[in-house]
């Protein structure tokens, strides 16, 4: 069973959330079960998260969020697109649906969401999940790539079997053919009047990713104080040797990686992702949170 939330994020912006739960077998019983928080990355939605919220149900409540500029939360046209508001969006839909002390799932610009969150308000997160998002910064080369790459898409896409094809087959930045790839973007599309386009703006999107690509994130990973799993594919984009600093980074922070996995590690290998995190989640499910600190 999936149910559609509403949850009202920094600025007013209208966030859309779904909790994936099965129907209570007793009264109040999700209400008791561990939250759960899962932040896609940039470009995504939360039904990406399906096949994960899927099995996280039978223990946690898991809920998950499209991002301003995202799926069917709210796209302002002058943002903003900042990391404090990710952060506060994210802080907002903890609070009003009662999560905390929440564990926060995060992919890529979702997990860089996710450590900055834990790192702002240590009394609400229990635990962190990383997954493939680099602390280091990428520079404005890559903002120029990135710029390049989306003027390069060819929109719109008659049907979605060609959205399918050029993301999975077609793209110059795919190295070898990946139909998850292909359906990872085909389920952002949307039919319009002239063919399928992206639900987003990818002015937007560039403008969300230039408030992070210029910076490192390595003081924010250092006052994590809760647990903190940090998971990479093996063709993803975080490497092993800045996967395994930030795990030195974090006060407590683990390490994963999933083979035959590239960035979209949970939609390439949604097995190999399971067994990567279910043990991080059951050691933390009852971990303590860290008390507010006194400005005393």
């Amino acid at each position: 069973m999936v149910r559609r939330i509403d949850v009202t994020g920094a600025d007013g912006v209208r966030l859309a959330a779904w909790e994936f739960a099965d129907p209570p077998k007793g009264s109040g019983e999700t209400d008791r079960a561990p939250g759960v928080l899962l932040l896609h990355g940039l470009m995504g939605r939360a039904s990406h998260w399906a096949g994960t919220a899927r099995w996280l149900s039978e223990r946690y409540r898991a809920v998950a969020i499209d991002q301003r500029g995202h799926g069917r939360s709210d796209k302002p046209a002058d943002g903003p697109y900042t990391r404090e508001a990710y952060v506060a969006d994210a802080e907002a839909a903890v609070e009003q649906l009662g999560l905390a002390p929440v564990t926060l799932i995060g992919h890529s610009m979702g997990a860089l969401t996710a450590w900055q969150l834990a790192a702002k308000r240590p009394d609400l997160v229990r635990a962190v999940v990383i997954c493939d998002m680099r602390a280091g910064a990428l520079g404005a080369a890559s903002q120029r790539e990135w710029d390049d790459w989306f003027k390069s898409w060819p929109v719109p896409f008659a049907t979605l079997a060609d959205v399918r094809k050029w993301f999975g087959e077609d793209d110059p930045w795919v190295e070898r053919p990946s139909p998850a790839r292909g359906e990872f973007f085909a389920e952002v599309m949307t039919e319009r009047a002239d063919g399928w386009r992206p639900l987003f703006s990818r002015r937007q999107m560039l403008k969300s990713r230039e408030t992070w690509v210029y910076d490192a994130h390595w003081e924010e990973l250092a006052l994590v104080q809760c647990p903190a799993l940090v998971v990479r594919g093996l063709d993803g984009e975080l490497g092993r040797a800045e996967a395994q600093e930030m795990v030195r980074v974090l006060p407590r922070g683990k390490y994963a990686e999933v083979v035959d996995a590239g960035h979209l590690v949970h939609y390439d290998q949604p097995e190999g992702w399971r067994t990567a995190i279910e043990p991080f989640l059951e050691e933390t499910a009852e971990e303590p949170v860290v008390p507010p600190l006194s400005h005393s």
